[in-house]
């Protein structure tokens, strides 16, 4: 782990302009601390100097990061501004190098936790595309993010209900689901745990979605051929 802020942002260029990685995280902007801060003492008055450390490290990555084939994700964090009164009083730390540099922003919230029974198993997001310089800005999309035992990250199945339902694939009567005349369960979370045994039916309902969404299909298994009698 680096010790300071400079430290840290040296090594993502290092490994930008090395091209041997694909996806650069940093976790978070809010964690890089100046060296300056880290050598200062408890309650020394420092403004800015995050802010200057950000566009700095931005106006050297930028070009790196457009020559390579590494893509760089920056997580950041919320704070709320003092004395606001009107408007939005969130902000985010590291200044706003960030903000103009980036191709892509993405402001993700958990929404509501996912329980079985009384335990905990995952967590509703949303995440509205704030900024896009590649594709159409302010979408916005709903999905889980598991951290149950085998259901870990986001959920596929849960994606394909919420999108089988929204186009009329999958159909939803009060709490049951069902596909045709299938029925995959009462309330979302069986219904979820219904397509994850049956790998053939998520498959049938992918290539429906993806056909009625026009996204494209999915490859179909090539059925075998009968011998010639």
């Amino acid at each position: 782990q680096p010790d300071t802020g400079e430290q840290a942002l040296e090594i993502v260029e290092a490994l930008v302009r090395s091209n041997a990685i694909d996806i650069v995280v940093i976790d978070s902007v809010a964690a890089l601390v100046p060296r300056a801060e880290i050598e200062g003492e408890m309650g020394d008055s420092l403004p800015g100097l995050q802010a200057r450390l950000m566009s700095q490290a931005l106006r050297k990555l930028t070009g790196a990061i457009a020559r390579s084939r590494s893509a760089v994700v920056f997580i950041n964090q919320l704070r709320e501004k003092i004395g606001i009164v009107f408007g939005n009083p969130e902000t985010t730390p590291g200044g706003r190098a960030l903000k103009f540099y980036s191709s892509v922003r993405i402001d993700i919230r958990r929404i509501e936790s996912i329980k079985q029974g009384q335990v905990v198993v995952g967590n509703r997001v949303r995440a509205k595309v704030v900024k896009n310089k590649v594709a159409a800005p302010f979408r916005m999309a709903e999905f889980d993010i598991m951290f149950n035992g085998a259901q870990v990250g986001i959920s596929h199945e849960g994606d394909l209900i919420d999108l089988g339902v929204e186009l009329a694939v999958v159909k939803k009567q009060g709490a049951f689901f069902s596909y045709g005349e299938l029925r995959l369960g009462q309330g979302r979370e069986t219904a979820k745990a219904y397509l994850r045994d049956n790998p053939a039916l998520v498959a049938e309902i992918e290539r429906e979605v993806r056909e009625v969404a026009s996204l494209g299909s999915v490859a179909a298994p090539v059925p075998e051929e009968e011998p010639v009698q």
